[in-house]
């Protein structure tokens, strides 16, 4: 069996400048790195260069730990830049929360469970136990923290425990119906990730699809972004739409509107897992 590569993976973002990119390449070059991916962006009106470099560790001359060191003394301080460098052979942490519906959690369970995504699950957590037989169907431990107007600081404070016991790197909402707290979405900036049916804010409420089904719309779909204290106005990682007619029914709405939603979040799950999405103010850019 072949053994996979090491590699590191660099995202930055900074103060557009010539000859950036040419500086990084010759010091991967320069240190025996071979490149397998390269892609960058220049957003002109903010002046901003982004890009994604991956390369083969393998003899490559300065050590992991210290490449960071050395990205932040040649290329950080110079050009004011932004950036994270993660290796391929560790693996992201990912917590799941989930409330009653169970469409997007068997989707992204499924996809764990074939080696689709390249992620470690530690839990589960929900605020029901509607959906604990999911969980030990995978095998995966699922935690239940009821919430009330009068416990949620308490209960949030639990969970919060929990997540920094298991050293999780970000949390997918896979249709968690309570709204986050500002102390965890400071905890994980640009690191949790929901979903939501494309309507808001035309048709907000408890019934969106039957609400959607009465205008007579044409175009129904799907959002999967970034949590931030502005309620459901994240950076966009993935969206998509599938049209819809007036032979459409309430109940095809919203069998097609769920089914929409849990393509969008697994996407959106899988980008963010490759290293492939960099946030930045309330944008992203995502690299293909």
């Amino acid at each position: 069996m072949e053994q996979q590569k090491q590699t590191a993976i660099l995202l930055a973002h900074c103060p557009d400048k010539q000859g950036i990119l040419a500086a990084i390449t010759d010091f991967i070059n320069v240190n025996k790195g071979n490149i397998v991916y390269l892609d960058q962006h220049v957003d002109y009106e903010q002046n901003t260069f982004f890009t994604r470099i991956e390369w083969d560790l393998k003899d490559f001359i300065i050590p992991r730990e210290k490449i960071e060191e050395y990205f932040h003394t040649l290329f950080g301080i110079k050009y004011e830049m932004d950036f994270k460098i993660n290796f391929s052979d560790i693996k992201p942490r990912m917590a799941i929360f989930v409330s009653k519906m169970s469409h997007c959690l068997f989707d992204i369970l499924a996809r764990y469970i074939a080696g689709e995504l390249n992620v470690e699950i530690p839990f589960i957590i929900s605020n029901h136990p509607d959906l604990k037989e999911v969980g030990e169907k995978f095998g995966i431990p699922f935690y239940v923290f009821p919430i009330t107007k009068e416990n949620k600081a308490e209960q949030e404070a639990a969970e919060m425990e929990l997540l920094h016991k298991e050293n999780v790197n970000f949390i997918v909402l896979a249709r968690y119906m309570q709204i986050i707290s500002e102390d965890m979405i400071r905890e994980y900036p640009n690191n949790i990730i929901n979903i939501h049916h494309s309507f808001l804010p035309a048709f907000v409420g408890a019934k969106p699809y039957h609400a959607a089904y009465e205008r007579g719309v044409k175009i129904i779909g799907a959002t999967s972004h970034y949590v931030t204290t502005e309620l459901d106005a994240g950076p966009i990682i993935e969206q998509d739409v599938v049209r819809v007619t007036h032979k459409d029914t309430v109940k095809s709405f919203i069998h097609k509107g769920r089914d929409l939603e849990k393509i969008v979040l697994s996407r959106a799950v899988d980008k963010h897992i490759d290293r492939k999405v960099l946030a930045y103010k309330n944008k992203t850019v995502v690299f293909a």
